[in-house]
């Protein structure tokens, strides 16, 4: 079967309306741009830290295992197979990372936590794609035995070691972190000095290049890595082409039982990963509960994404962001975010306008005049809040792109080997 064949029934169409795809410049300029509004947001609020060296590191870090987990349903969701199951996969790639690590070091720690994920990603593979049962139903079922088992294993492994207990692991030794020397205090010196713009990209990348763990620098590569495969190789257009048109993939001679299988495992080792990189790199301790729900966290930036590996890493950055911004500066952080949100509102509004969409853009303009109104008047927000506002600037970011999505054709549709003869 030539790939050209293949890439006629696969291929995604045109964007509505015949709009082009963003070019690198382009989305270097978007990005350029972005950070000079943060820039001036801080500038007026005085909420330094926003761009600091500190919260770019810990805004990465809490955005590593969201995206690890993303990445992994759209491994699954581009063949087809809706992977719900992504939070039980992370709880299984926490707990055998952690097991493994702290008695044979943190790289086995990776590996069998990588298998250990992968392991979920099978079952859930096994019970869709063999059993042909509902995605949504067999992805709840993971997460709920992947709980259980884990729970299990603690009260008789984790228990009886040294430096732990039935909700905890030992402590594992720490993945080396690189810091490259003279820019990294470079970029500190820059960042100090709260100039407009130019302090700001210093302390985005001081963050990049101080402290950061060599998994870290994985993770990252998987984001291009993944593009590559699906989108410049043969593999992936035929495991693309499941996604879209089971039935033409198999009649062009795709064994689609093979990619869905494939995918998934891939989508469990990923997200296992990034249960591996929270029990080893953001806090190296197996702690009960410690996914905190971000394997479906990372399925809404994948959404988020469009199913792409580039918009899915800057939704999982987004929420690592105004997830890290509670931590440091907290209420002080979170009051400047308003501002940001409410200037974000007004260029939303204008665009809608412009495009002739009144009601939605009265509305934005409507919700940014509420926001501007609650900043000046107000030194700080509620603490509930300020835990909350990750979470609400997901929900609003989905709700203001949830009109350019577009999912696979075929995702999370039932399909068996033969229907279409």
């Amino acid at each position: 079967m030539s790939t050209s064949t293949v890439s006629a029934t696969s291929a995604a169409p045109k964007k509505a309306g015949g709009r082009k795809k963003l070019t690198l410049p382009w989305i270097m300029l978007i990005i350029a741009g972005g950070l000079a509004l943060v820039s001036l947001v801080r500038v007026i609020s005085g909420a330094n830290d926003l761009t600091s060296i500190g919260q770019v590191s810990g805004a990465l870090q809490l955005a590593v295992p969201i995206g690890l987990a993303g990445l992994g349903g759209l491994w699954a969701e581009r063949a087809g197979v809706v992977n719900i199951g992504l939070e039980g996969m992370m709880i299984l790639g926490t707990w055998f990372g952690a097991w493994a690590g702290y008695q044979w070091g943190p790289w086995t720690g990776v590996a069998v936590g990588i298998l250990g994920g992968a392991l979920g990603g099978l079952l859930h593979a096994i019970i869709t794609v063999t059993f042909n049962v509902n995605h949504i139903v067999s992805g709840v079922a993971v997460n709920i035995l992947a709980l259980g088992f884990t729970q299990y294993l603690s009260n008789f492994t984790f228990a009886n070691a040294p430096g732990g207990s039935s909700k905890q692991s030992p402590r594992v030794e720490e993945i080396y972190k690189i810091t490259v020397p003279g820019l990294s205090d470079w970029m500190a010196t820059l960042q100090a000095k709260h100039w407009f713009f130019v302090s700001d990209l210093a302390g985005v990348v001081g963050g990049l290049v101080t402290e950061l763990s060599l998994l870290t620098v994985v993770a990252l590569l998987l984001i291009p890595g993944t593009w590559w495969v699906l989108w410049r190789t043969t593999f992936g257009l035929r495991l693309r082409s499941c996604g879209e048109n089971p039935i033409a993939a198999e009649s062009l001679g795709v064994n689609v039982y093979k990619y869905k299988y494939i995918a998934v495992v891939v989508s469990g080792a990923l997200a296992g990963l990034g249960g591996v990189f929270l029990s080893i790199v953001a806090s190296p301790i197996y702690q009960e509960g410690q996914t905190g729900g971000r394997g479906y966290i990372g399925l809404a930036a994948m959404i988020f994404g469009n199913w792409m590996p580039g918009g899915m890493a800057l939704g999982a950055g987004l929420f690592g962001f105004t997830d890290s911004l509670k931590l440091r500066g907290g209420a002080e952080n979170v009051h400047a975010m308003l501002l940001l949100l409410a200037i974000l509102l007004v260029l939303v509004c204008a665009w809608q306008l412009y495009k002739k969409k009144h009601f939605q853009g009265a509305l934005s303009g409507v919700i940014a005049g509420g926001l501007f109104l609650w900043y000046a008047l107000t030194d700080a927000v509620p603490s509930q809040f300020v835990d909350a506002a990750p979470y609400l600037t997901t929900l609003l970011v989905l709700a203001l792109s949830a009109q350019r999505l577009r999912m696979p054709k075929a995702d999370g549709m039932p399909y068996r080997k033969g229907q279409g003869k």
